[in-house]
């Protein structure tokens, strides 16, 4: 055997100790890249590592998105932004960063069914794990079910606990289903203990003013929109139904016109009408008045 072809069998055995699938796989097209003069010695070493880190880096995300429930993949990427002109976003790009993470923020995402509430919410979650942040995705009726078992099995507390060690927690299809009772005060137990602690991602269909009859509690409601509404952003999307723009023609005009995905009418002129008043907007980040513990 000669000194290279020793070299080359040494440097598949270190692969496969190493535990390098990826690298050991693509050693001889490198090779024949090398001695075709394509690329130097350096720069194969290079690519080996980088196809090696690719693979690891994909099985990481694919166990990732399992352990976070996230079944199914949506990117920013891939919304229309074109088709929510209530949506500003470069809002959207900015949470994509994910700061809102690090600042334990929570993000409310309201809006008419088929506005693309839940595809920015995972797309938000899938961001947040390819960043190699923790992250649980529930619908809320799965999240309550899952907290009513753990109470039954008396294991609330450590359910909890578990599930405030995720770097970001995402509620989905607030308002959907009704809340079982108890649910309210289940979930208000939740939040209590993530609040100012971890980020989350809530999306609803229903305005804050109808959370009590959501959760069956106005007092739980109002607890719940105490600490969520405390270092929150809201982003309230309106108009077109997203999911439904595509088959817009085949739908009925009564339907078409209730589920608003006609298109968005032309934009106002800008400026009040003469004798108008200016009309005041409360701010999204506030606290309820009447906190309830």
């Amino acid at each position: 055997m000669s000194m290279r072809a020793s070299t080359i069998d040494s440097i598949r055995k270190s692969l496969v100790g190493l535990r390098m699938p990826r690298a050991l796989e693509a050693l001889d097209a490198t090779l024949r890249r090398i001695e075709q003069g394509e690329i130097d010695g350096i720069q194969a070493f290079d690519e080996l590592l980088v196809e090696e880190l690719t693979l690891r880096e994909s099985r990481r995300i694919k166990a990732a998105l399992m352990m976070a429930r996230l079944t199914t993949v949506k990117t920013l990427a891939g919304f229309d932004f074109a088709f929510q002109p209530s949506l500003d976003r470069n809002r959207i790009m900015a949470l994509a960063e994910l700061k809102f993470i690090e600042r334990a923020e929570v993000v409310h995402l309201l809006g008419p069914p088929g506005t693309g509430k839940s595809h920015l919410a995972t797309a938000l979650a899938v961001d947040a794990v390819k960043a190699a942040k923790s992250v649980y995705f529930s619908t809320l009726a799965d999240i309550i079910a899952s907290l009513a078992k753990a109470e039954r099995e008396g294991q609330l507390r450590e359910r909890i606990r578990y599930l405030c060690r995720a770097s970001l927690l995402v509620f989905d299809e607030i308002g959907y289903l009704p809340v079982v009772p108890g649910g309210g005060n289940l979930f208000f137990q939740l939040v209590n203990a993530r609040y100012e602690k971890g980020a989350m991602i809530l999306t609803s269909n229903r305005g804050f003013a109808e959370w009590g009859e959501v959760f069956g509690d106005p007092v739980v409601a109002t607890a719940l929109l105490d600490r969520l509404l405390h270092h929150a952003v809201v982003i309230q999307i309106e108009r077109s139904s997203y999911r439904l723009r595509q088959h817009s023609d085949l739908v009925p005009e009564h339907v078409r016109s209730k589920a608003h995905i006609n298109p968005p009418p032309p934009p106002k002129k800008r400026g009040r009408p003469p004798g108008a008043r200016p009309t005041i907007k409360m701010p999204a980040d506030h606290r309820a008045h009447s906190p309830v513990s």
